[in-house]
């Protein structure tokens, strides 16, 4: 893991403390599609999966986040992506409902480990894949819809956190979730220490992956955004996870990574291939906790 200086032209970027939520894929494979990225024709190698998965909770552990662990249950292979889980806010663990019946156990396995670990669990009335598709934003928690999670599950969002919640609708099938086609650069405002100016969180994505007016909010709340290319969107580069500054995305989005270090951040790419079998990357395998 290298680190890099900050851009003499960016804000200073300040990592932050994560406390997050992941589950080994010891029983990974691919024996059902749900997804384009997902044929199970395509021989897939769980020992490779789970090494590269060690990757990425070594890079979390070295960045000093408190990484918990949840048990993967046989017979559950999407288990890994963790992020699908639920939405995790305030101490209020929001549980997942799933759309397809080959993950719905995992909704239950979730929610019993948010409450085993002193979590508020609120079980789902609507559709949702958790973190799959809400992002909380600063203040905001951007809802994606068009492929999993429901839009009334916005609505019920809203009511249990009381935070605005803004519903974008994804229109391209490999970008199914909101996670796949937005990513969070920063938790929080960031603060420019140069002028004292406070500017708001912001955000990369990925335009072909939303509808049109759903790009009209993005263009307005997020006029500084990092717009990422078709090439590095293929390969989930935007399926990443930030603490302000250290952003871990996928090893082959150089693009992406050439981008977030001219905006003064640390991009640390990581191999997720083998999981990418599955339409999962680094964000997928990343529930975030926040108590």
């Amino acid at each position: 893991m290298t680190l890099i200086e900050p851009s003499l032209s960016a804000p200073t970027r300040v990592a932050s403390k994560r406390t997050i939520l992941m589950c080994r894929p010891d029983f990974f494979t691919v024996v059902y599609r749900i997804n384009p990225w997902m044929d199970p024709a395509v021989p897939t190698d769980t020992s490779l999966a789970v090494r590269q998965w060690e990757t990425l909770y070594q890079t979390y552990v070295d960045l000093g986040f408190d990484v918990k662990l949840v048990d993967p249950i046989d017979g559950l292979p999407d288990m890994v992506y963790a992020a699908n889980g639920g939405f995790v806010l305030d101490g209020i663990a929001y549980g997942a409902s799933f759309t397809h019946p080959e993950r719905q156990p995992e909704g239950p396995a979730y929610m019993k480990w948010f409450g085993d670990n002193g979590f508020e669990v609120r079980e789902p009335k609507n559709i949702n894949e958790g973190e799959g598709d809400f992002l909380l934003v600063g203040d905001v928690i951007l809802a994606g819809t068009g492929f999993r999670s429901a839009s009334n599950s916005h609505e019920e969002m809203a009511e249990i956190f009381g935070r605005p919640v803004i519903t974008l609708k994804l229109i391209n099938p490999s970008f199914y979730h909101l996670d796949t086609a937005i990513a969070v650069l920063d938790p929080q405002p960031v603060v420019d220490t140069s002028t004292g100016s406070v500017q708001a969180p912001n955000i990369a994505y990925l335009p072909s992956a939303f509808d049109e007016a759903s790009l009209a909010i993005l263009r307005e709340r997020y006029p500084d955004a990092i717009i990422v290319n078709e090439e590095d969107a293929a390969v989930l580069g935007l399926n990443s996870f930030s603490d302000g500054l250290n952003v871990v995305i996928a090893k082959r989005a150089k693009d992406f990574e050439r981008q977030l270090k001219e905006r003064g951040y640390n991009p640390i790419g990581v191999d997720l291939s083998e999981l990418l079998l599955g339409g999962g990357g680094v964000k997928c395998c990343t529930l975030e906790l926040r108590s």
